[in-house]
């Protein structure tokens, strides 16, 4: 038995994966476990989860890696300030401490948490990490690579391709030109927190015009042929200072960064609908470049920069490749992943075998809770709850609530790895509802209510409501494709007529809760072998609606992570206006539950400080 750890850390979106034998066998971010958002410390709760779960000690890893080089890394830093001095002298005084304390000795750190360890440690590059994600548990057998983020050691985009079981990284980008740090600076000064808030930036963008896309073109990107960028650094403040854009960004655009929970004005709007305009094109230009160099049909993408799903449909719609595979945890927390498999596959040399679908089991890898544990907590707290024996009774039971328009709290299984909830720690409801977008958004989620819900639909229906075909489509929720033309209600003309969020009111199709105001949607297909009794759910939903797609969105509230536990689960319910919790078979009604309330928004908002 060959048991590799591999780790991310002291960024954000820490997390561990454990790959046993070529298998993965678990992975998970730590902020499940610290609730804490994007908690970049180490992750000794994932690392704990990941060797309980495959009943091995710290002494029984062979190898364990780290996703980046942080000498490289603490070089490129001390470059950059050197260059740009004597500014930056303010953000080089507060960076200094943090790295000379935890990163700097990385391998000395790393001993002391990994107590029992005494083998090796390895460091692979921060876009092999990430490429390794990408190509490795995809299910091409050869593959471009395109990884796209913030910065790594010095690259912040790279390229090449994967077979068999090696990858070879031909081309990069450096830094501090970065198509990732173009997207945060945009995402900071609409008023957005950076590493946090650029999915918000991308739901925006339908509501606004791309009327400053010229702009941003002729003064702030030189964008090349091939998709590699030169930034003007006039323009941003990343390099030296410890916000993300200058004073003269601020002109170009007609005034200072929007202050955060201010009101959105249009100019917001407008901003964001063209930085994610000139972020399609690089992306576009780019994947043109790669599939020119490389001679491939199929592509792989990693790097926070592919969470970008509306980028990734346009890309599969339009762009060169056949078909595309995108690393569900693209961010940093799947660099844990990359790293383990880069270890197996490319330094051990073992074989690979590519599986039909992919081989991140719907990445589904988290942790999973026993009924007996469950019912126990239950117990403890004086929870009403009905248990359901058999699991067809329960799935047309929590079919008929949300048929009803009751919005419902779903755990069930493996927890997800990556941002998205796939099914496994879901908040779900009934996507025909006129209603149920801003009843989440405001009264269960607490959040801003232009924000989109994402559909799941049955695999084998989805060409039905999207124009997508099934191998197009894939559990990760990670690429977007317009709803069918006749699903759509005829519109166009009363929302030309209306400006921003006023859209929203507008009935856009038959699935209204999740078609976004520009009749896309963020598809996640579920299938049998992988969902199992969410599958049984939605395939109850259909019989009894005849309607195969349902609301998925993520079980938390705005501010803190995705729920882990049933414990977490059942204070988040209490905390938010939902009206039916499952935990496994249990189901619980909140108007049975005697220590339930209603939640004013109000009283939400004045307990949290929310970004």
């Amino acid at each position: 038995m060959t048991a590799i750890l591999g780790i991310s850390a002291y960024y954000h979106d820490s997390a561990a994966a454990l790959m046993v034998d070529g298998q993965i066998v678990a992975a998970a971010q730590e902020e499940r476990f610290t609730r804490k958002k994007h908690d970049a410390n180490f992750p000794a709760n994932a690392v704990a989860f990941c060797l309980r779960h495959a009943g091995l000690r710290m002494s029984d890893l062979d190898l364990a890696g780290f996703y980046e080089k942080p000498l490289v890394k603490f070089e490129r830093l001390l470059e950059t300030y050197l260059a740009f001095a004597p500014a930056g002298f303010g953000s080089f005084v507060k960076a200094m401490p943090v790295w000379i304390r935890e990163k700097l000795f990385m391998r000395g750190n790393l001993r002391k948490q990994l107590k029992g360890y005494r083998r090796r440690i390895i460091f692979p590059e921060h876009h092999e990490a990430h490429a390794a994600s990408a190509f490795f548990p995809s299910p091409f057998e050869e593959a471009a690579i395109l990884t796209l983020d913030g910065v790594g050691e010095y690259a912040t985009a790279s390229f090449g391709h994967g077979r068999g079981n090696k990858i070879t990284l031909t081309h990069e980008l450096r830094f501090p030109h970065s198509v990732g740090l173009l997207y945060s600076a945009f995402t900071y000064f609409c008023g957005f927190r950076v590493n946090s808030g650029e999915y918000k930036l991308m739901g925006l963008a339908p509501y606004g015009r791309p009327v400053y896309a010229k702009q941003i073109l002729d003064e702030i990107v030189d964008l090349k042929d091939d998709g590699s960028i030169r930034l003007n650094l006039s323009y941003f403040n990343y390099c030296t200072g410890l916000t993300m854009t200058s004073r003269k960004f601020d002109r170009l655009f007609g005034g200072p960064a929007r202050k955060a929970e201010s009101r959105l004005t249009q100019r917001e709007m407008d901003i964001a609908a063209s930085i994610q305009q000139v972020t399609e094109e690089i992306m576009l230009k780019a994947a043109r470049h790669v599939h020119a160099q490389t001679g491939l049909k199929n592509l792989c993408l990693a790097g926070g920069v592919a969470l970008n799903c509306v980028a990734n449909g346009r890309l599969l719609r339009e762009g060169p490749f056949g078909r595309i595979w995108v690393q569900p945890a693209a961010g940093d927390a799947g660099g844990a992943l990359g790293t383990a498999m880069f270890i197996w596959h490319q330094l051990l040399d073992k074989p690979r075998q590519p599986q039909p679908t992919d081989s991140q089991y719907g990445s589904l890898l988290g942790p999973a809770f026993d009924e007996r544990d469950i019912r126990r907590f239950l117990d403890e707290k004086g929870a009403k709850y009905r248990f359901f024996e058999d699991e067809q009774a329960l799935c047309d039971h929590v079919a008929d609530q949300m048929a009803g328009e009751k919005v419902v709290g779903w755990v069930s299984g493996r927890m997800e790895f990556g941002p998205r909830a796939l099914g496994g720690r879901s908040i779900i409801g009934d996507a025909r509802s006129t209603k149920m977008q801003s009843v989440m958004n405001l009264k269960i989620k607490f959040r801003e209510s232009f924000r989109p819900f994402a559909p799941s639909c049955l695999e084998e229906r989805v060409s039905d409501y999207f124009e997508m075909k099934p191998a197009d489509a894939g559990p990760y929720m990670l690429l977007v494709a317009p709803v069918r033309q006749n699903r759509r209600k005829d519109v166009a003309a009363q929302l030309e007529k209306l400006e921003g969020i006023d859209k929203l009111a507008v009935i856009r199709s038959d699935v209204p809760a999740i078609t976004h105001v520009d009749f896309s949607a963020r598809v996640q297909t579920v299938d049998e072998k992988r969902h199992g009794r969410y599958y049984r759910l939605v395939k109850a939903f259909e019989k009894k609606t005849g309607c195969p797609v349902i609301i998925n969105t993520s079980f938390n509230i705005r501010g803190e992570p995705i729920v882990c536990s049933p414990q977490d689960a059942y204070r988040c319910f209490l905390a938010t206006n939902m009206d039916v919790l499952v935990l496994e078979r249990f189901v619980l009604a909140r108007e049975d539950q005697p220590q339930a309330k209603k939640i004013e928004v109000d009283e939400y908002l004045a307990k949290f400080e929310l970004d």
